[in-house]
C-alpha cells in the first residue's frame, strides 16, 4: 500500500490532523464569548468522538448540531465549573498570602488548608476532562455528569493521566515552544483523547463497539445523520 494512498496509515493520521485543525478552528470561534466555552467543548468532543470511533461526516454539521442539542447543559455545568475555579483560585491565593505572612501553628494550618484546596483543584479538573465528553455521549442529570465524571476519572486513572498529559504537552509547547502550533490547539487534544476516552465512555455506558456490524446504536438521539 501507498504511503500517500488514502487508505494508509499515514494518509488517514494526516487527515486526523486535519480534523483536529478544524476543530480548533471551531472551537475557538464559538468560544470566544467565554459563557459558551462549555458548548462548544461538548461540540468538539462530540465529533471527536466520532472520528476516533471512524464514524465522522460533515464534521461542520456535526458540530453546530451538537452545539445546539447540549447548549443548555453544557452552559450551565460549565458556569457551575468556573464558578467553582474562581472560588477555588481565590482561596490559594488568599492562602498563599497568608502563609507567608505567618509562623507557627498558624503557618502550618495555613499549608494543610492550601494542600485541601489543590486536591479540590485536581477533582475540579478532572471533572472537566470528562463532563463534556459525556455529556456529548448520554443524556443525565447535572449532579449525576459531575458525580460520573469523577467516578470514571478515578477508575480510569491511566485514561485520565494520558489525557491530562496530551493537554500539558500541548499548553507547554504552545507557550514555551513555538506559539504558531495554537493551530493545533484543542481540537487536536481533542481528537487524541477521545482515543483513550471512547472505549472508556462506551465501557462505563454499556455502548456497542462500533466496530461490530451486528448491534446498533443504544442511543439514537445521539448519534447525529
Amino acid at each position: 500500500m501507498a504511503i500517500f494512498s488514502y487508505e494508509s496509515r499515514f494518509s488517514q493520521a494526516v487527515l486526523r490532523l486535519a480534523y483536529g485543525c478544524y476543530l480548533n478552528a471551531l472551537w475557538l470561534i464559538c468560544s470566544i464569548p467565554v459563557l459558551t466555552i462549555g458548548a462548544s467543548t461538548t461540540a468538539l468532543y462530540a465529533v471527536s468522538l466520532k472520528i476516533a470511533d471512524n464514524e465522522e461526516g460533515n464534521i461542520t454539521a456535526q458540530f453546530f448540531h451538537a452545539f445546539r442539542r447540549d447548549f443548555r447543559q453544557a452552559t450551565t455545568l460549565w458556569l457551575v465549573l468556573l464558578a467553582a475555579g474562581l472560588v477555588l483560585g481565590t482561596d490559594i491565593y488568599v492562602l498563599l498570602h497568608l502563609r507567608a505572612a505567618s509562623t507557627g501553628a498558624p503557618a502550618i494550618l495555613f499549608t494543610i488548608a492550601l494542600a485541601l484546596v489543590i486536591v479540590a483543584c485536581l477533582v475540579l479538573g478532572m471533572v472537566l476532562m470528562y463532563v463534556f465528553p459525556l455529556v456529548a455521549r448520554v443524556e443525565n442529570t447535572n449532579l449525576a455528569m459531575i458525580r460520573n465524571s469523577l467516578l470514571i476519572g478515578t477508575r480510569y486513572l491511566f485514561c485520565t493521566i494520558c489525557v491530562f498529559a496530551i493537554h500539558a504537552v500541548m499548553a507547554i509547547a504552545v507557550i514555551a515552544i513555538f506559539t504558531p502550533l495554537i493551530v493545533l490547539g484543542e481540537g487536536v487534544c481533542a481528537v487524541l483523547s477521545s482515543y483513550l476516552l471512547s472505549p472508556v465512555i462506551r465501557a462505563c455506558t454499556r455502548q456497542p463497539d462500533p466496530a461490530s456490524d451486528d448491534v446498533l446504536p443504544t442511543d439514537p438521539q445521539r448519534h447525529d445523520p
